[in-house]
């Protein structure tokens, strides 16, 4: 026997669910394609999208973390490069880029 499932139980917000619960729910929801590669906050708006649910908007950032990650990997290339050619101002130069830019990210995930 699976796990036994309370009927009298509200259903939980979908803010608060795990991504393998939205993604159990996508697969029951038709029109939403390539639900396992999609990330918690995909899921949330096809779902949203496909039930009529209008979100209300929150403080939107113009910032991508994933870009921002991408950037920090470029410089973290070029900052091993220059350590090997022995330019330690650079190198001070871009880690304190590195740092200010992993800061960012990290607010914009307190912030959204």
């Amino acid at each position: 026997m699976g796990k036994k499932e309370r009927k009298d139980k509200k259903e939980k917000p979908l803010d608060r669910m795990t991504a393998k619960e939205l993604r159990e729910m996508a697969l029951q929801i038709q029109g939403i394609v390539g639900v396992h590669a999609m990330n918690k906050n995909e899921l949330l708006v096809a779902i949203k999208e496909a039930k009529g649910i209008v979100e209300e908007k929150k403080r939107q950032t113009a910032v991508d973390v994933r870009v921002i990650k991408q950037k920090i990997r470029e410089l973290r290339g070029q900052k091993e490069a220059l350590k090997e050619t022995g330019e330690k101002r650079k190198v001070i130069t871009l880690r304190r880029r590195i740092s200010r830019l992993k800061k960012k990210t990290r607010r914009v995930n307190v912030a959204g």
